[in-house]
């Protein structure tokens, strides 16, 4: 890409959880292509956590990028809750809460760039404004927020906020369903600790000078615009939906970055005829409902490949504590092996190249963003299980708006447990159903959409092209 950068330098600010830490690495990568120098910025800890991690092999990573381990205070560093009322990931609270320790470090970093660079360029996560707010008294410095979960979502939190009816032009069986008694609404599935620190960064957005959105516009195009004209507020504010912000072409089978022995075992199966079950980095499941996912798997007949591992801690490194020892019922993984039915993955495991892999028919998701984006980039239906947060909405926007997937369960009761047999007549209605077929075709076609989008006159390459003439005007 051309060098446009002309002495302008960007900061990354991540909020410290996998799902955030990625995005903002990923873009980091995407400006650094243009010759702009990029700082990212956080604890040792999550910023080690975003290099392990990342969809950027380390041989083709920018060397523009520079990552400054900030210095943090001590932060606890405890074993997801079993018994925690919510499915929200309280644990990583402690996390959340040390970030305000950042803010000294990351105004004097931003008075150091500005000295000399034209115009210092500010990226926050939309959950870390306290953090970088010192940056509107810097003279050559811009803020621009970046919202790291659907415009589908953002109208929704937004509409609500302000006490705003949705707008005429989203479909009323949409509205009818959102509004009904029984949908989680954003206190039911956020903890109150939670809920007072997203407040607490609200009081800081009043300085940004543009929004960037992890989205494509072949995906949410209309959301983005409803999102910019409910928050407009008289001002001309620019938005940009750059994404999706992960790899759109995966590795051909010679050049996989991946050694993982699941990648070998899909080679030899039939085309779309696996399903892929994960529920993200944040999801805790009790050992009742991990048997019952088990079996549900086992009696829908359908071969897949299970990353069953237990969530993410605040530092993912430290070993301290006891680990708890997921469970599946006495002699699963045996008889999965025997019968050559699946996979089960206990560690870390390439989710965009297994989703990439022609054997993969459908993804058993608990509809976190980055999942989402990874399977509509890769043109793979979703069987939705919302766990908390977004994730609902996420799961209304696959299903309903977009019908790109099927839904496990029923959305308004959220906190039951899910049976086997509920989990069998789902996985077989995804893959072996004609009405799975259709969410698969629909897929494919909007995968292959996205995919275009990211290539050279795309739209979502045009928005990210606009976003760097911009900074660098």
């Amino acid at each position: 890409m051309e060098d446009v950068s002309g002495s302008v330098t960007v900061i990354m600010v991540p909020l410290p959880a996998q799902g955030h830490l990625n995005q903002l690495l990923e873009l980091a990568h995407l400006v650094a292509c243009y010759g702009i120098p990029v700082h990212y910025v956080g604890s040792a800890s999550h910023n080690r956590q975003a290099k392990f991690r990342s969809h950027v092999p380390p041989s083709s990573a920018a060397s523009d990028i520079r990552f400054h381990d900030l210095p943090t205070p001590p932060i606890p560093s405890p074993a997801p809750s079993l018994s925690s009322p919510h499915k929200f990931p309280s644990h990583l609270q402690p996390a959340f809460d040390a970030t305000s320790s950042l803010r000294g470090p990351v105004a004097s970093l931003i008075r150091s760039l500005s000295s000399g660079s034209r115009r210092v360029v500010v990226v926050y996560d939309s959950l870390m404004a306290s953090v970088v707010q010192d940056a509107a008294s810097v003279p050559n410095a811009e803020i621009y927020e970046f919202n790291p979960i659907s415009a589908f979502t953002l109208c929704w939190f937004t509409w609500e906020s302000i006490g705003m009816a949705p707008p005429p032009e989203v479909e009323v069986d949409i509205v009818e369903l959102i509004a009904s008694k029984g949908f989680p609404s954003p206190l039911d599935s956020s903890t109150d600790e939670f809920l007072k620190f997203a407040a607490s960064q609200n009081e800081c957005k009043k300085f940004h000078s543009g929004c960037i959105h992890n989205t494509c516009r072949v995906v949410e195009g209309r959301f983005v615009d409803l999102y910019a004209s409910a928050t407009a507020n008289g001002t001309a504010t620019k938005h940009w939906a750059i994404g999706p912000f992960n790899p759109v072409k995966v590795p051909e089978k010679r050049s996989r970055r991946s050694a993982h022995g699941c990648m070998e075992w899909l080679d030899k199966q039939a085309t779309s005829s696996v399903m892929y079950v994960s529920f993200g980095t944040t999801t805790v499941l009790s050992d009742e409902q991990i048997r019952e996912i088990a079996m549900g798997l086992e009696y829908s007949g359908q071969k897949f490949i299970w990353v069953l591992r237990e969530a993410d801690k605040v530092d993912i490194f430290s070993g301290g504590g006891e680990a708890r020892i997921i469970q599946l019922p006495q002699g699963f993984e045996e008889m999965v092996a025997a019968r050559d039915l699946g996979v089960v993955v206990r560690d870390w495991a390439p989710q965009l190249e297994i989703l990439g892999h022609p054997a993969i028919g459908g993804f058993l998701s608990h509809c976190g963003w980055n999942s989402c984006m990874e399977s509509i980039s890769m043109g793979v239906p979703i069987l939705a299980w919302p766990m908390h947060s977004d994730q609902p909405w996420n799961a209304v926007l696959i299903t309903r708006v977009l019908k790109i997937g099927l839904i496990v369960k029923d959305l308004m009761n959220q906190d039951d447990l899910v049976k086997s047999s509920s989990i069998e007549g789902a996985v077989k209605a995804l893959m072996v159903s004609e009405e799975g077929e259709e969410a698969r075709k629909r897929a494919a076609e909007l995968g292959a959409a996205v995919r275009r989008s990211m290539d050279e006159g795309g739209v979502s390459r045009a928005e990210l092209d606009s976003f760097m003439a911009h900074i660098c005007r």
